[in-house]
């Protein structure tokens, strides 16, 4: 299973990645996390792990080689969407070794590449690595891939959710992430993807869950779960301190029961 992780910029991506990873990984699967948000540098602490992974990209050359090999191709007449940079046909997740992937028993990380300096260009490199990486990846029946996706629709533009299975869109307590929700929607709609749905995020009432859950029904935006407010992950997320398995744990069975039922798997 496939699932990306998306929304408006600061709904809560890699709080919902983390906790969705740590519930699979406790159900005993083993679970591949991909870091493909180009500029949010912090869903490794949140994991628990000292320092990041060295990014994929390094793999094949860096941004600088990305951009070579994509500019051969546009040469050719390929677009970018179409365009494959990697040697192989298929990637099992045990293809990946350190110090690309790092981890802890049922859980791991990888890591698309990150923006890390002024005027060194778009991020269109790290989406047509993202897109072809995800599609290649070949998994075993207990296997589980989450993806933290960037922030806003431009992953959609490159074709990245055509190899996924499941869309989570987490939504704040905004009307911009509202309607960014219901855009998703539509956009994962399009790609073909099975299960497109909505969990709510940073929820600090009944009253404030009931508005946002009745804002998303009328734009037709399926609801499989919420994450209220706690101290606890604000506190990891601020101070960049691990985000514990208990935290939200209730809440993120019942995520999880959705997903992997009979009807949506």
């Amino acid at each position: 299973m496939k699932i990306s992780v998306c929304g408006k910029g600061g709904s809560g991506k890699s709080t919902a990645v983390t906790l969705l990873a740590n519930e699979f990984a406790e159900r005993g699967n083993h679970v591949l996390v991909v870091d493909s948000d180009e500029s949010n540098s912090g869903l490794f602490r949140l994991l628990g792990f000292k320092n990041p992974p060295v990014p994929l990209m390094e793999l094949v050359g860096g941004k600088k080689g990305l951009k070579e090999k994509m500019a051969v191709k546009f040469s050719s007449g390929e677009t970018e969407v179409k365009m494959d940079v990697l040697t192989q046909d298929k990637i099992e997740i045990t293809d990946i070794t350190p110090p690309y992937i790092i981890g802890d028993g049922n859980l791991k990380l990888v890591s698309i590449g990150k923006i890390m300096q002024s005027l060194e260009g778009c991020a269109c490199p790290m989406g047509v690595l993202s897109r072809e990486f995800l599609r290649k990846l070949c998994l075993e029946k207990n296997e589980v891939v989450i993806v933290d996706m960037e922030a806003g629709v431009e992953h959609f533009g490159r074709g990245i959710e055509t190899s996924i299975d499941s869309v989570l869109v987490v939504v704040e307590p905004s009307l911009e992430s509202i309607e960014l929700a219901a855009k998703i929607k539509n956009l994962s709609a399009d790609a073909g993807v099975k299960l497109i749905a909505a969990v709510l995020n940073k929820v600090i009432s009944e009253d404030i869950s009931r508005k946002l859950k009745d804002e998303l029904v009328k734009r037709g935006v399926q609801i499989i779960g919420s994450i209220h407010y706690r101290s606890d992950i604000f506190e990891a997320s601020l101070l960049g301190h691990r985000l514990a398995s208990e935290s939200g744990d209730q809440e993120m069975k019942q995520i999880v029961d959705c997903l992997t039922s009979d009807e949506n798997r």
